[in-house]
């Protein structure tokens, strides 16, 4: 907003005789100046020569925000807005008028006295309000700067506030930033605004040059500094909306700079923004538009994203008034909530004008009805911008901007959730494709806790969202799989995705060979969520029992309704089996399998969860075998990352440990898998039980993840029982599973595990292992770094810890070649402690003593 000067405001400094006033005022000496002749040539000078804006009318006449987000605009030539009849006085008598500039610029000198200085700095930031050309003069004089900087040290708030404002108008043009950051500037202003008592319009103004600064990017790092940071967020509480406008205005332009944004989120910067655009601040529209701008900035990050939506707002696309033209209400209709629960009609005949209709609202009998909070902030959420659209208000305050359409595919602004999450439904069902998308996009960003997924799912995205699966645009489908994705996570959610059709689309996306890896992905998790079963038991034990009933808000209860009611509850899984079985045929379990031979380890861990809660419709079991399973267990039991050289250093290293964790990962839900279909005989006698040993006994003792084993040795176990029952430890599988599973499993719970029960457990159940003679034990224990954390718990487990861990040592000590780490652990001293302190286990100390080499 550029500053438009009254036509009124004029100079005329051909004053008679004011200058030799002034010059004899200067001249002479401190002997013989008295104060009354002084003042009354300083303060007519002020009041006649360099007055043309009125102390009343300050406020009015002050710069406002620039256009780049400065504090004052951007006084260039081409884009000033200066009064020809102010320019015509410009040229009249340029010598003249500069004369002055460089009289009250000598009267800045630190050798003057401290009412002259103050007069002359106020005489100087009134005559540079008139524009660039009254600034370039200004400029001309060195030094004229450092003195007004100087004078933000001054103990007069009518000095520092001018002072303040002539460091303003010089900084809101581009050439001069520098030097006024070259000066000092944000240093003194640093100190001035720590002043605990300090006049509105001295913060105004000081704020207000930290704003046009801050347009410079190389400046904004030295303003974000520590300690001025936090004075910027304190003034976003202050009284004085000015204030508050420009320490928003500082604000934005320091979240221009990605680098800055780490240090203000850690300031606390987000909360404050956030409370200003959730509550209404009387007279703030600039501070809520800076607010804003800051806000949008900081998203760019998906973790400040998050921070920001955790706040209670929403990320919504800007999509132009135009596209909500499509938007076509429904002029009569029964209401409904958002989700699509219908009221009940208590008479078939409606009334002549639809009152009964309007007002249902106020007919709702409060024993008979509970609309649930979300519901309640669905329906205000959805009539307020459906109202918006209706009238056509929807981003109104955009349309001046007249933003290209480049540009306008990448805006968003924000708002509270709760209208947040309506205006999003309300861009699913408009016409204008990539919006849509947006959209979608923006409902997967926010769906970062249960709170707004049950927000969505209320206000009715979850049906929009199933419908736009079968749309055949790319950029919606993937968009619109994103935000179902992120749903998905809710159980509640899951189970209304289901009611609303949404297998049936995913399988057919899934069919589909030519889409992306991203896509198959998302929609394996979806199907994985939709199809497991716990979730329905999850609902039941920790939400309350699923809402099946399609009993209307108003109907009154009778046994009959009630009957009904849970005829429907009982019988909706009974449905759901009906309905997954119809889209498991042989074409989706064909595709799942061939995820199973050709894809990455990530999507081979996803196929195999789906193909798990496949099997627990038993109709599926045959069509699975009949598929091939067994050949798509047998390609994800055989990565060629087990059989890769694992002696790499630096990147090489890191990334063959993320490949390893991977593939650890899809072996273990397909060990999983294999798990569930040995459970049919069908399967047993089809597959060869041999050949999947070997491969699991492999991927035991390889280097894995050893929190990765834990399905493997447990299907291992299972293949072996079917095969061949036997449970001895003679048996190699269960030798196996002890050494390479069981034993590395129990160190880490010793060592890891702050519970002393949970340790005391795990070094009871190491000791029976190896007490009991089992092959190799205690060389298992030994190079699984099992020695430390055993000495650890000698001396702070509990006595029944620390007599099974003694126990083990002993046995460990039996082997020379253990002496040395024993001895290293400390085991000594902790033992000759044990002993000199009496305790219990203290002879089985003494004889571990005696075997040691002390």
């Amino acid at each position: 907003m550029a500053l438009t000067i009254p036509t009124q405001f004029k100079f005329n400094l051909k004053i008679p005789g004011l200058q030799n006033q002034l010059s004899y005022t200067h001249l002479e000496t401190p002997s013989v100046r008295t104060r009354k002749p002084r003042t009354e040539t300083s303060s007519s000078f002020h009041a006649y020569a360099l007055n043309p804006i009125s102390k009343s009318s300050r406020g009015s006449f002050l710069l406002r925000v620039s256009s780049d987000g400065g504090g004052a605009v951007d006084a260039t030539p081409q884009h000033s807005s200066i009064p020809s009849e102010t320019e015509g006085s410009e040229s009249s008598s340029p010598s003249s008028q500069d004369s002055y500039v460089a009289l009250f610029v000598r009267m800045l000198g630190l050798d003057n006295d401290p009412l002259d200085r103050e007069q002359a700095i106020v005489a100087l930031w009134k005559y540079s309000l008139g524009g660039k050309h009254y600034v370039d003069t200004i400029i001309q004089f060195r030094g004229c700067i450092n003195l007004a900087v100087n004078l933000l040290k001054s103990k007069s708030s009518s000095a520092c506030e001018a002072a303040a404002g002539l460091l303003r108008t010089i900084s809101s043009v581009n050439l001069y930033r520098d030097l006024v950051a070259d000066s000092g500037a944000i240093e003194e202003i640093t100190g001035l605004l720590n002043q605990s008592s300090l006049a509105s319009e001295v913060k105004e103004q000081s704020l207000c040059t930290l704003w046009n600064l801050s347009v410079d990017e190389k400046l904004r790092e030295k303003i974000a500094n520590s300690e001025l940071l936090p004075l910027l967020i304190k003034f976003l509480d202050d009284e004085d909306m000015k204030v508050k406008e420009a320490a928003g205005g500082v604000l934005a332009n320091l979240a221009l700079s990605q680098s800055l944004h780490n240090i203000m989120v850690e300031a606390g910067i987000i909360p404050k923004l956030a409370e200003l655009l959730k509550i209404d601040v009387e007279g703030s529209g600039v501070i809520r538009k800076e607010a804003r701008n800051a806000l949008l900035e900081l998203a760019k990050d998906e973790y400040h994203r998050i921070l920001v939506i955790e706040e209670g707002l929403v990320l919504v696309p800007l999509i132009g008034a135009n596209a909500y033209k499509s938007f076509k209400p429904t002029l009569y209709s029964w209401p409904s909530l958002p989700d699509g629960t219908q009221f009940e009609q208590s008479s078939s005949a409606s009334s002549r004008y639809g009152a009964s209709e309007l007002l249902l609202g106020l007919n709702m009998d409060g024993n008979n009805i509970n609309i649930e909070e979300a519901k309640m902030d669905a329906v205000i959420g959805r009539t307020q911008q459906q109202f918006l659209a209706r009238i056509g208000a929807i981003e109104l305050e955009n349309e001046g901007n007249s933003p290209s359409e480049s540009l306008t595919e990448s805006r968003f602004t924000l708002l509270p959730w709760r209208d947040g999450v309506a205006r999003l439904v309300l861009i699913l069902g408009l016409e204008d494709e990539s919006a849509i998308a947006r959209a979608a996009n923006s409902i997967a960003d926010a769906s970062i806790n249960e709170h707004m997924r049950i927000s969505f799912r209320e206000a009715g995205a979850v049906k929009h969202l199933v419908q736009l699966l079968d749309n055949n645009n790319h950029a919606i489908r993937l968009a619109v799989i994103r935000a179902l994705e992120k749903l998905s996570v809710s159980n509640i959610v899951c189970q209304t995705m289901e009611a609303e059709g949404v297998l049936y689309p995913l399988i057919t996306i899934l069919k589909q060979s030519g889409i992306s890896e991203s896509m198959m992905e998302k929609t394996l998790d979806i199907l994985a969520r939709v199809l497991d079963r716990t979730q329905e038991m999850k609902s039941k034990f920790y939400i309350g029992p699923v809402n099946g009933s399609k009993k209307g808000w108003n109907a009154r209860e009778s046994p009959e309704v009630d009957a009904e009611q849970a005829k429907s509850v009982t019988d909706l899984p009974t449905q759901k089996s009906i309905s997954r079985q119809n889209t498991m045929d042989l074409a989706v379990i064909g595709r799942l399998i061939e995820i199973l031979w050709t894809s990455s380890p990530n999507l081979q861990r996803k196929a195999a969860s789906v193909l798990e809660f496949m099997t627990m419709v038993e109709p599926c079991i045959d069509t699975i075998i009949s598929a091939g399973i067994e050949s798509g267990l047998d390609a994800v039991f055989r990565p060629k990352i087990l059989n890769e050289e694992s002696d790499l250093d630096g990147l090489q290293s890191e990334m063959h440990a993320v490949e390893l964790e991977e593939a650890g990962l899809a072996i273990s839900a397909a060990s999983r898998l294999l798990t569930k279909l040995l459970e049919f005989e069908q399967f047993r006698i089809s597959i060869n039980a041999s050949h999947l040993m070997k491969l699991l006994r492999k991927i035991l003792m390889s280097n894995m993840p050893l929190e990765n084993k834990g399905w493997v040795a447990a299907s291992l176990v299972r293949l072996s029982s079917v095969s061949a029952p036997n449970i001895d430890f003679e048996n190699p599988i269960n030798l196996e599973v002890t050494l390479y599973e069981t034993i590395p499993r129990l160190i880490e719970q010793i060592e890891d595990s702050f519970s002393p029960e949970a340790q005391e457990a795990a070094v009871i159940e190491l000791n029976r292992i190896v007490s009991e003679g089992l092959v190799d034990s205690t060389r298992a224990v030994a190079a699984q770094g099992g020695i430390s954390p055993l000495v650890k718990l000698v001396e702070e487990g509990s006595d029944r810890a620390v007599e099974a861990s003694l126990s083990i040592l002993y046995n460990l000590s039996m082997d020379d070649e253990n002496h040395a780490a024993i001895l290293a652990a400390g085991a000594v001293p902790a033992l000759r402690r044990l002993v000199l302190s009496q305790r219990p286990q203290w002879m089985r100390a003494l004889r571990l003593l005696r075997t040691l080499p002390t």
